[in-house]
């Protein structure tokens, strides 16, 4: 048996994958409905945006920044209902190794554009 936050991920569904991403680039948001990501930044920092964009949650609507990669080496488990996205902070790109629990179904994802109204997070401010 596996250990970690993917040990539940299924072997016969979980797909590996990698982006390289410039400095200043913003990648948000999307979010999947039953679809759990699993993130480990492997060069560079990242500046992560959470959402929480399910209803039945405690914590509906609450927003959550944080800041992994080289000099914070943390994972992140993203459950399904959750947006999610990032922006490079470091001067050299950044490569984000990620896991999912299934195969990419494209029915299961949703996108919100990183400035739209709803969500209302301010890339610069959250940075400083």
């Amino acid at each position: 048996m596996g250990q970690g936050l993917a040990a539940a991920f299924p072997a016969g569904s979980t797909q590996v994958s990698a982006a390289v991403s410039l400095p200043g680039i913003i990648k948000a948001f999307h979010y999947h409905r039953r679809q759990t990501d699993f993130w480990c930044v492997a060069a560079g920092m990242l500046q992560v945006a959470l959402v929480d964009l399910r209803p039945d949650s405690p914590t509906y609507g609450a927003k959550n920044t944080l800041y992994i990669g080289s000099l914070r080496p943390w994972q992140l488990l993203i459950p399904p209902g959750v947006a999610h996205g990032y922006k490079v902070i470091s001067q050299e790109p950044a490569v984000l190794v990620y896991l999912t629990d299934r195969f990419y179904n494209p029915d299961d994802e949703g996108r919100i554009a990183y400035n739209h109204a709803s969500i209302q997070y301010d890339w610069e401010l959250q940075h400083k």
